[in-house]
This record gives structure tokens, C-alpha cells and sequence, in this order.
């Protein structure tokens, strides 16, 4: 499932405590954006059109609860950016991110605890 720029933003304020009530999303949206209360209704509403959100009536009140995790939505934009600008293969990927993000040392050493990792796991399956 893909997501534009705004469509994260407003995931992300769902997942962020769900369930979240359109005046909740516009609330953990406001110090980024200048939307109005309309806009976060409709985009509450294309994310339930498209299968991202679900909602559900308390008294007056819409609740929005997320139908897919942020953990998969993570994976999938990951996978259409890999496929569509790196040619599906991760290794330019890597390049690119170390060469050209501000990595800090804990990410650094994450990112080779994690190589070591797969070296590890390769040497097994050989």
C-alpha cells in the first residue's frame, strides 16, 4: 500500500495512539502542518477507501484504527523504493545511505552488528 507524504502524516498520528478521532489527528499533525479540520476528514476518509484505516462510531464521534501496521507499511514503501530507484538491489542502497546521511554512532554500530550478523547466517546456509 502506498501512502503520499500527507497520507504518513496522518498514519503516523493514528498509529501514534490509537484509536484517534479526526480532531486528534489534526491535533498531532498541527505543529508540522496548517491543515484544516476538513482536510484531515478527507484524507481520515481516502485511508479508510483505500484499506489503511477502519472506523468505527462513539456517540458523535468517528474513531479511526489502523488496519495495517507501520512496521508493514515501512516494509512495503521500502520495497517500491529498492524496485523503482535501486534497481531492487540493496547494496547502492547502503551505499548511498551511508555516503550521503548523517549516520550516528549507535546506527553505525547497529548496521555492522547486523552485516556481521547476515555474514554469520550465510556461512551457515553454505
Amino acid at each position: 500500500m502506498k501512502f503520499s507524504d500527507a497520507e504518513w502524516a496522518v498514519m503516523n498520528a493514528v498509529w501514534t495512539q490509537p484509536p484517534a478521532s479526526a480532531r486528534d489527528v489534526l491535533e498531532r499533525t498541527q505543529p508540522d502542518t496548517a491543515w484544516a479540520y476538513s482536510t484531515v476528514r478527507t484524507m481520515l476518509a481516502r485511508l479508510v477507501e483505500k484499506g489503511a484505516l477502519s472506523v468505527r462510531k462513539r456517540a458523535n464521534t468517528s474513531l479511526y484504527e489502523p488496519l495495517v501496521t507501520r512496521g508493514g507499511a515501512r516494509r512495503a514503501a521500502l520495497r517500491s523504493l529498492l524496485n523503482n530507484a535501486f534497481d531492487g538491489t540493496v547494496g547502492p542502497l547502503i551505499q548511498h545511505m551511508v555516503a550521503d546521511e548523517k549516520l550516528s554512532p549507535r546506527d553505525r554500530e547497529t548496521i555492522t552488528r547486523m552485516l556481521a550478523e547476515a555474514e554469520k547466517e550465510a556461512g551457515r546456509a553454505e
